[in-house]
């Protein structure tokens, strides 16, 4: 049955779009669709009913403007040193988020996007794949495990998606009139590319999914939805970001099932044709001495480390948290001198200005997933509140014999720990109602009784 667009829920997307968004090459903005009147928005409404009916996807909605910005520090002369922004047409990206409202119930009526990937999907941050790694790594720590994982990183991603397979895919995942619409969408696409006014010619797009579209990330899952897994490993995905993770009492046999799941992933890989990153790391996560044996990718051995950065988050080989926050007490110490010309003793901005720049730019930088890594030792925790107690003495010019809690309690600052505990209070109760049984399941333990007396999440 052929899908139908009302007028209400146009005006219902025109409503909540960003007015300041750039535009495509024609110039059509936001703002300009959220001042027409009734009647343009009944024309538009009967035009994307009519595209849609027809499975057509004007020309002139797939070419895309790529802008080039050129990098912190890089080189003007290289073309590594910018970094391409796409702009599309405002009006292709209200249609496609028209067609992604009818999209998304399809795609959970039949489970299309598997449970491990967490990526571009409502109400799944990164926090809830990280969380099912380490909760695997503790309990391979708890039963004297050897934990070994493979990080890959699939290279140019959503660049590199073969149009023929992607199509192949959405053929037998999705209803034919959807089936034709998106065919249209992904082909006889063009760029071009603008270096301050001057602009290239147009030139075709191969391969990829559109960037800066509204439905280019749920393509990119669909054609990566059947990444292979195995009940003997434990596999995270968020986006292009994979995680593979294998546990055994046996480093040897640990590392024969990674090996194993990294042979099938790479046959996949090669079927599909993507391409890994074989210079992402390996680790292993145990309190015994030793590592698991190095596996290969591609016939390439993957280099082995003692800790890994995933999501954001450094993980160490024994998980306690002290590469990450070392990690962040130096990136604070850079910002910090960064902003002492404001928020420093001989600052004449307010009191009142110093706490809001703490607030936006210095507490984000610790507080960023404090859910998980505030299970670090005392000592670990302290290094962070050590921090924050001599910025608020910067801040307000504290003299010596001012007490550090006075300075919280005056402030309405509360303490790391204080942040770990509101952090935590309203993940749990964001994480027993999850969408996804992967991650409810991770409170299913919570309360078992553990070998180790650590804190967990």
């Amino acid at each position: 049955m052929p899908l139908k667009f009302t007028k209400t829920e146009f005006a219902r997307i025109i409503k909540k779009s960003d007015p300041k968004k750039s535009p495509g090459y024609d110039l059509i903005t936001n703002r300009i669709l959220q001042e027409l009147p009734e009647s343009g928005i009944t024309f538009l409404t009967s035009l994307f009913n009519t595209l849609t009916r027809l499975q057509f996807f004007p020309l002139e909605w797939k070419v895309a403007q790529i802008v080039m910005l050129l990098k912190p520090d890089k080189q003007p002369e290289e073309a590594k040193s910018y970094r391409p922004i796409s702009l599309l047409p405002i009006p292709s990206k209200i249609y496609e988020s028209l067609l992604l409202q009818k999209i998304l119930p399809i795609l959970k009526e039949k489970r299309l996007i598997p449970d491990h990937q967490f990526g571009f999907r409502n109400k799944h941050a990164t926090i809830d794949q990280v969380h099912r790694l380490t909760n695997k790594i503790m309990e391979s720590l708890e039963a004297k495990s050897y934990c070994t994982s493979a990080f890959l990183d699939i290279s140019q991603a959503f660049d590199r998606v073969w149009h023929a397979g992607l199509l192949f895919k959405l053929k037998n995942a999705l209803p034919d009139h959807l089936y034709g619409i998106l065919k249209s969408f992904l082909q006889q696409r063009h760029f071009m590319v603008q270096s301050v006014e001057a602009l290239s010619d147009l030139c075709p797009i191969q391969a990829g999914v559109p960037q800066g579209s509204v439905l280019g990330p749920i393509l990119y899952l669909l054609f990566t939805a059947d990444l292979p897994t195995s009940e003997s490993l434990t596999t995270g995905t968020f986006a292009d970001d994979t995680a593979i993770l294998a546990a055994h009492r046996d480093p040897k046999i640990a590392s024969q099932i990674l090996q194993e799941g990294l042979n099938v992933i790479s046959d996949w890989l090669k079927k599909w044709r993507l391409k890994a990153n074989e210079k992402k790391s390996v680790s292993t996560f145990t309190l015994r001495r030793g590592s698991c044996p190095p596996v290969t990718l591609n016939n390439i051995e993957v280099p082995q480390a003692d800790h890994v950065r995933y999501l954001g988050l450094h993980l160490d080989k024994r998980l306690t948290w002290q590469k990450h926050i070392f990690t962040k007490r130096k990136q604070l110490g850079i910002q910090t001198r960064k902003l002492y010309w404001l928020i420093g003793r001989k600052s004449q901005l307010s009191l009142e200005n110093k706490i809001l720049l703490y607030k936006a730019i210095l507490k984000p930088i610790w507080t960023y997933r404090i859910q998980l890594w505030g299970t670090a030792s005392h000592s670990n925790i302290e290094i962070i509140q050590r921090f924050q107690n001599k910025a608020l003495r910067m801040i307000t010019n504290a003299s010596w014999f001012v007490p550090n809690e006075l300075l919280h309690h005056d402030l309405r600052m509360p303490t790391v720990k204080q942040e770990i505990v509101r952090h935590t209070k309203s993940y749990k109760e964001r994480i027993q109602q999850h969408p996804n049984t992967l991650a409810r399941s991770l409170m299913e333990n919570h309360n078992k009784a553990r070998r180790l007396k650590r804190k967990i999440p």
